[in-house]
């Protein structure tokens, strides 16, 4: 969650944290962002897309982010920057920064009298944290969590609801964890003895770097015999599963119910779209992009964009085309024999 900042910011304020040219009047105060179409005075909205350029005339903001080609269009002050998304992202961590911090122990937090914690920090209600646990400055550790025997959480972590940390797993600086995560349960090992499944203890960690946000109810399995291991600056989204002794390299992207089997590689600057799913024993090198719905299932050594998901279609085209499709081994079978059939005729 995030504060209101009841000062706002005025125009000129913004245009230096940006690099954006004024249009219009720089003293204008703004203090919440909003959408084009819902915006009212005192509201600063932006413009990225040309499907929402429709609502800029009417729109009722102070002032908006945009790009020089709709500029000439604005009814209100305008700033003018190269990328309006990018500049939205900085100008909203200035207007809606995290909630303050009060540092201190809830009474009804469970905390052994092993555990390292900062003075710093902020644990709430219903919180249970074992012996040997270490909490950073400033850090955020919301109500109900759990951080078991060993783990450790970096300076200026933030840890929401319900959020679950295994033994031994450490999470690095700056990071943020949404509700009901889970950060090192046990990852899917089983052996097959003649039919029986034999369970496999996870020994292995799960190790995250520094500014890295997590979704709602994503699970990250601890490794094996090896670490499960997030890099640097990695952001995944609700609903992600990520196997155990996964790899996921700095600044990589994963968004909601991609699902990622054990021990695989992903690169650094990989984005996995929606419902991605990757086969274990795999690897993707750097600068990846798979689109949504796409299962992978061999390593991709080239940076570049694959997909193999199905786009949506109208419904009675999409029966035909299955049809065919069941059909399509026998037609090319019978295809190639008239083909050959074909070719005899003209050599006769």
């Amino acid at each position: 969650m995030s504060d209101k900042q009841a000062d706002g910011m005025s125009v000129q304020q913004i245009a230096e944290l940006i690099g954006a040219e004024i249009i219009g009047d720089a003293s204008v105060v703004v203090d919440s962002f909003a959408s084009l179409d819902t915006a009212e005075p005192g509201c600063i909205a932006y413009l990225n897309e040309k499907a929402y350029a429709r609502f800029l005339a009417g729109t009722s903001a102070s002032a908006v982010i945009l790009g020089q080609e709709y500029a000439a269009q604005c009814p209100v002050t305008a700033l003018v920057v190269d990328d309006p998304y990018v500049a939205y992202a900085r100008v909203a961590q200035q207007l809606h920064p995290p909630v303050s911090l009060v540092a201190g122990i809830h009474p009804s937090a469970a905390v052994s009298a092993d555990a390292n914690i900062s003075a710093t920090a902020q644990v709430d209600a219903l919180a249970v944290i074992e012996a040997g646990v270490k909490v950073g400055d400033e850090c955020y550790i919301g109500p109900g969590c759990i951080l078991k025997q060993g783990s450790q959480i970096g300076d200026r972590t933030r840890l929401s609801g319900g959020v679950m940390v295994a033994g031994m797993c450490i999470i690095g600086e700056r990071c943020v964890l949404q509700p009901g995560v889970v950060i090192g349960g046990d990852g899917f090992g089983y052996a097959n003895d003649k039919g029986k499944w034999i369970r496999i203890p996870q020994t292995g960690r799960v190790v995250i770097g520094d500014d890295v946000e997590i979704g709602a109810n994503t699970c990250i399995d601890r490794g094996a015999v090896k670490d499960t291991v997030i890099g640097n600056g990695v952001i995944i989204d609700n609903l992600v599963q990520i196997g155990h002794n996964c790899i996921i390299g700095e600044h990589t992207a994963i968004a909601g119910n991609a699902g990622l089997s054990g021990s695989s590689i992903v690169g650094k600057h990989c984005m996995l779209a929606g419902g991605v799913g990757l086969a274990g024993h795999l690897e993707l090198c750097d600068g990846v992009t798979v689109t949504g719905m796409s299962m992978v299932t061999s390593s991709i050594t080239k940076p570049g964009v694959y997909a193999s998901g199905l786009s949506a279609q109208d419904g009675r085209e999409w029966r035909k085309n299955h049809a065919r499709l069941r059909n399509l081994d026998k037609t090319i079978r019978e295809l190639k024999a008239e083909i050959r059939t074909m070719q005899e005729k003209l050599h006769e």
